[in-house]
């Protein structure tokens, strides 16, 4: 039997009862055949790491019991010089008898809901456990399979200006059911940090750029594959930050996550398709926005530190941070770049910009040099539509209601030019809809 798996099997019997040295012991002895000598000093080294069960993280036990048999029943040395020691070893204990006990979750920070195991996990969500783990792939299977019949998602390639394509991860519907209520009964109710402004409510881009109106220079940077970039392993970190016990926040990480198949990805694009090829945050997903702003919480906590040393503000909308400053500003690029990549995240270098009072200085394409504006080019050509609409009539295609969305979002900028608009809109005739 490997170290490992006795390691777990010790771990399961120390986890099955009382947490006490004469009763974790004797389960120990119990567990083993043959009951090896060292079983008083491994459960006292037990109790000096963990003073409680940890009865959510049994891996993590399994995990340090291998270590501590390391030290006291180290492997022969095949270099040995006693052969007698090589040729009639002493028997290694194997698991006969594997402990039973209930995984609970941690202590919990926030008010999610209290889910101990994958049946609770699986109830939960309304699910049968096999339907919870076929849906949660932890496996990986979505890379290898051919018949996109049997893949949790669909994918969509989208052209960018610059750099390789965006590919879209939609999940097919009933796993985007359970993504949702992931997102709105579990992860909403786990708070991000200030800076961030994507995907967060009572935040938006109007929130993220009015951070940084009338300032002496603006400093905008982009992340590279923010989703993409996200492994599973932070994912899972969040779950168990959340008390979650290991089972529970390994299938919820595979609910969570995809790979994209070979023939889906970008393969003349290595890193992007390294990163597709690895359990990720698929961009497509309702879940992905708050794990991946929840992964970026100690990125913002320590720009946000730099940005007060240095008297500036900081925020951030998805992959677009900025900050801004009423001072003359030394360009802290390469200090941030430093700070992301010991984050976990990459700067893409192509796309940072800064930008003085001199020049016209946008965040999430708002105009923020004296007050918060749409680009004149915007405006422009929203009133030409509009204009248009009116005198010719509105084209097939044009829809009212996207037009009075954008309307609305140059009116929450600047109150005059949308009123304009908005009386331009009432001028247009629009053709009786079909019943």
């Amino acid at each position: 039997m490997s170290r490992r798996a006795l390691g777990h099997g010790i771990a399961a019997a120390l986890l099955a009862g009382e947490w006490r040295p004469p009763a974790m012991a004797d389960r120990v002895m119990a567990a083993l055949d043959p009951p090896p000598p060292y079983v008083t000093v491994l459960v006292d080294a037990v109790l000096d790491a963990y003073h409680r069960p940890p009865l959510d993280r049994p891996r993590e036990l399994g995990a340090y019991v291998a270590i501590v048999l390391d030290e006291l029943d180290p492997l022969p040395d095949p270099d040995a010089d006693d052969l007698d020691d090589l040729l009639l070893p002493e028997p290694t204990p194997r698991v006969v008898e594997w402990g039973r006990f209930h995984p609970e979750m941690a202590f919990a920070r926030w008010p999610v809901p209290r889910i101990d195991t994958v049946g609770d996990l699986a109830a939960f969500l309304g699910l049968e456990v096999g339907a919870l783990e076929w849906f949660a792939d932890v496996r990986g299977l979505e890379r290898v399979v051919n018949d996109e019949r049997l893949r949790h998602y669909r994918y969509v390639r989208v052209a960018r200006k610059s750099g390789p394509p965006r590919v879209i991860e939609a999940p097919k519907p009933r796993l985007k059911a359970l993504q949702r209520r992931v997102l709105h009964e579990l992860l909403d109710l786990i708070p991000v940090h200030g800076a961030a402004h994507g995907f967060v409510g009572g935040r938006s881009a109007r929130t993220h750029a009015l951070a940084h109106v009338g300032r002496r220079v603006v400093v905008r940077l982009d992340l590279e594959d923010f989703f993409a970039g996200v492994t599973a392993a932070r994912v899972f970190g969040i779950f168990r930050a959340a008390g979650y016990p290991e089972s529970v926040a390994h299938v919820l990480t595979g609910l969570c996550t995809n790979v994209v198949p070979a023939q889906e990805s970008v393969p003349v694009h290595w890193r992007l398709s390294r990163r597709l090829a690895t359990p990720h945050l698929p961009q497509g997903a309702p879940t992905s926005p708050a794990l991946a702003n929840l992964a970026a919480f100690a990125l913002d906590r320590r720009l946000t530190g730099l940005a007060a040393a240095i008297g500036a503000t900081y925020t951030r909308y998805a992959d677009d941070l900025v900050l801004s400053s009423d001072r003359r500003l030394r360009t802290p690029v390469a200090a941030i770049g430093a700070i992301a990549r010991a984050e976990g995240f990459r700067v893409n270098a192509a796309k940072t910009r800064v930008m003085g009072r001199g020049r016209r200085q946008t965040v999430t394409g708002v105009v923020v040099n004296a007050h918060p504006n749409v680009p004149r080019a915007e405006y422009d050509t929203l009133k030409a539509t509009l204009h248009r609409a009116a005198l010719d009539g509105p084209p097939a295609d044009l829809d009212p209601t996207v037009l009075l969305g954008r309307i609305a979002w140059v009116e929450s900028l600047n109150p005059t030019r949308g009123e304009k608009l908005r009386t331009a809109f009432a001028t247009i005739t629009w053709p009786p809809r079909d019943s």
